[in-house]
């Protein structure tokens, strides 16, 4: 004859015998933490991706809209033969042109130095701003796009300048940027430059003057 415990041990069910014992309250297991969201790593912190994207492109066409470094007329001008020839006397003269700065940004963008040109241009649009408000704004987005060391779009320069540029962002002026500009300028002079004058882009604009001139001719 069964034990009484041996018949509760009979009267239990299938779904009773399978299921797996009762832990007590020193034996469970510690809740398992959620999975942290990778959205929730986003630099503003947002769980929703497509909304941190979208503030993102908006806060970059917000900067490229406030600090424009390269006017349109730049990148429509035609040269003439004679100014085309003019760029090979001397670095000035290119930098000065309008159409050679488009035709040399051009060269930069292939060579992956881009960013030495448009923070030159960047600093001569600074140098032009009369509006106090407007140098601060626009001296605060060049050191962020081409000084911080976080930006993608950093530019080379020396300890010396670097500590004197963030010294004058305390109070930023119109010139905040000379020191550094005259050093990217004197950069691409040495090192850009004499490969722009040899490259199949300027080379073709100096055989297409003389061919445009006898056909008008």
């Amino acid at each position: 004859m069964p034990t009484p415990h041996e018949a509760e041990k009979q009267n239990t069910g299938p779904e009773e015998a399978d299921r797996p014992p009762s832990m007590s309250s020193h034996d469970a297991a510690p809740p398992v933490a959620p999975s942290r969201n990778p959205c929730c790593l986003c630099w503003c912190c947002c769980c929703s991706c497509s909304w941190n994207e979208e503030r993102r492109r908006a806060w970059q066409a917000s900067r490229e809209s406030k600090l424009q470094p390269l006017p349109s007329c730049e990148v429509c001008a035609t040269p003439s033969p004679e100014e085309v020839q003019s760029w090979a006397q001397s670095f000035d003269k290119l930098m000065h042109s309008p159409a050679g700065r488009g035709v040399f940004r051009a060269f930069l963008r292939t060579e992956y130095s881009e960013e030495n040109m448009l923070f030159w241009l960047a600093c001569e649009e600074l140098k032009a701003e009369a509006n106090q408000h407007m140098v601060d704004e626009k001296a605060r987005l060049i050191y962020e796009d081409y000084v911080s060391i976080l930006s993608p779009r950093e530019v080379s320069l020396d300890s010396r300048v670097r500590e004197g540029i963030n010294k004058k962002m305390q109070e930023p002026s119109a010139h905040t940027f000379d020191d550094a500009q005259l050093q990217i300028y004197t950069l691409m002079h040495r090192d850009s430059y004499p490969r722009f004058l040899s490259s199949p882009t300027y080379q073709a604009l100096l055989l297409q003057g003389p061919s445009q001139s006898s056909s008008e001719a």
